[in-house]
């Protein structure tokens, strides 16, 4: 699997690279791909999303706090990307959809491990508690796409970003769901160091899907 840092990307450039690798895996021409990146801050609604109930103040305010907000194909309810958030897009041809999620709740379980962090999957709850908790906080959120047998979208992992703006929406759809991150648990964190633990980790996963 190829690994691309691409620092810090607007989502919507974002997404049109998305697409384009997508099409390339599809047709044969590159391999599987993950991309690792921040984005400038934003909320994304998934095709399950209730606007009226996950941003209870309305489209126009979220904007004027300097947060975009975009419609998206993947699954799953609203959540929050920004700066200090790692987010991992992996192009890749898969067969088992749900085995696909598990594997990357496990390779972010394992990369936190590293961090001295206990994290958990809640699978068995529902797919509403699909991500990566720690106890009853969640950490880190998951969604993805297929289509034709290849994935687009994926999973974020708050690493050391502001967290406020959480506050302000219906995390993936969760009422009073609280948030954490890798900061907020170890009282110190380092983005380029989480990086590569979860490049390594989504890669010995990624062997057995």
């Amino acid at each position: 699997m190829e690994i691309r840092e691409l620092g810090q990307v607007e989502y919507r450039e974002a997404l049109a690279l998305q697409e384009r690798l997508r099409s390339e895996r599809q047709a044969g021409t590159t391999g599987d791909v993950l991309l690792l990146l921040e984005h400038d801050p934003v909320y994304t609604r998934g095709r399950r999303s209730d606007p009226k109930v996950e941003l209870p103040m309305g489209v126009d305010w979220y904007r004027c706090q300097g947060i975009d907000v975009v419609d998206t194909d993947r699954g799953g309810k609203v959540t929050y990307h920004g700066p200090g958030q790692l987010v991992g897009y992996p192009i890749m041809a898969v067969t088992d959809v749900v085995a696909y999620v598990r594997s990357m709740e496990q390779a972010i379980i394992a990369a936190l491990a590293e961090e001295g962090i206990a994290a958990r999957s809640r699978a068995d709850e529902g797919r509403d508690f699909t991500g990566v908790w720690v106890e009853d906080r969640k950490i880190a959120s998951i969604g993805v796409h297929v289509q034709r047998g290849v994935t687009t979208h994926g999973f974020a992992v708050n690493v050391d970003g502001d967290l406020q703006p959480w506050q302000w929406i219906v995390p993936c759809g969760l009422d009073g769901v609280r948030m954490t991150s890798v900061l907020k648990e170890n009282g110190h964190a380092d983005m380029a160091a989480f990086r590569s633990r979860i490049a390594a980790a989504f890669e010995r996963e990624h062997a057995s899907v």
